[in-house]
């Protein structure tokens, strides 16, 4: 793993998927344990973030909404290729944005998985159509279904820096929603104003009790603080002679464990990616079905080395 006091760009770093600019040999991570499959349920998005990793907006639609049937078409390659999935995952752009998400939530649980819907449980999660249908989920399905809401930060004023005025108020409305259905909730916070990982935690431990939200703040399955996914910033390479050096395995890295399914905009087809961050990048495309995505992935991206290896984050739950 070479310092990341080099005079070569992020992009000449970057630029070999078999080799470090250097010459090392690149590390690379097998599909050891599958236990998340990922849905992109679209770009589309209610409001336009601030540092969005996936550029989500009301106009973004470079990732179209995904179906109902095209999410039942992966569920059964799953059995056919009987990987060991726990955990299906809806993502976006904003899910509750996607008509067919309650289907594709439903389609899941009655196959005995656990679910995860990443949201921002503001406007499009508090339509009519979206609440009963969680309420009907919930009925049958309450303790596999967890709703992960996007709480930027634990104060109003740094969130809504992130995520524009008025959005804080917002998310805790549709968060009471949820609370007053005991439909389960965790939350994904960020990391970028430099506080330490105590003190972030301590000051959402505080809104939970406010609000009398049941998430552990201390749990990093609950409360989960992303690094800042900047590819600008120089990070090191991985090579092979990392995995001892940092005594990590690649077992616990994000894509040896997870997949991701999008549908491009004029697709006839969804596609499989390596990674759940970095859905533009054409290298971690792995085909369009499930037994194409279980070769080796290529830990050429910065956001390998600094979100993944380093940082030692992921999606999953």
């Amino acid at each position: 793993m070479k310092d990341a006091n080099l005079h070569e760009t992020t992009a000449e770093k970057f630029a070999d998927p078999t080799t470090t600019a250097d010459g090392q040999p690149r590390a690379t991570v097998a599909l050891s344990h599958p236990e998340t499959l990922w849905f992109n349920t679209g770009t589309l998005c209610n409001i336009t973030c601030a540092n969005c990793y996936i550029e989500s907006s009301p106009t973004n639609d470079r990732l179209v909404y995904i179906t109902e049937d095209e999410v039942r078409d992966y569920l059964d390659q799953i059995k056919e290729r009987n990987w060991p999935i726990t955990e299906i995952g809806f993502t976006g752009g904003e899910p509750f944005m996607n008509p067919h998400m309650i289907g594709m939530a439903r389609a899941a649980l009655e196959r005995g998985y656990q679910v995860l819907i990443l949201t921002n449980a503001m406007r499009p999660m508090m339509r009519k159509t979206m609440q009963q249908g969680l309420l009907d989920l919930t009925a049958q399905w309450r303790d596999r279904l967890t709703l992960r809401i996007s709480v930027d930060h634990w104060s109003q004023d740094l969130h809504d820096q992130e995520r524009g005025k008025g959005a804080f108020e917002k998310t805790l409305q549709g968060m009471s929603w949820l609370r007053d259905n005991r439909i389960k909730m965790s939350v994904a916070g960020r990391t970028v104003w430099g506080e330490t990982d105590a003190a972030s935690r301590d000051g959402y431990a505080r809104l939970y009790a406010q609000h009398g939200f049941e998430i552990d703040a201390h749990d990093p399955a609950q409360t989960v603080l992303f690094p800042e996914m900047d590819a600008s910033v120089e990070v090191p390479e991985i090579t092979t002679a990392c995995w001892s050096i940092l005594g990590k395995s690649p077992d616990d890295v994000m894509c040896a464990s997870s997949r991701m399914v999008v549908k491009r905009r004029g697709a006839d087809r969804p596609a499989v990616l390596a990674c759940t961050l970095l859905p533009y990048s054409p290298e971690f495309e792995l085909g369009n079905t499930l037994e194409q995505a279980e070769r080796d992935v290529a830990l050429n991206h910065p956001h390998c080395a600094k979100f993944c290896v380093l940082g030692g984050a992921s999606c999953s739950a």
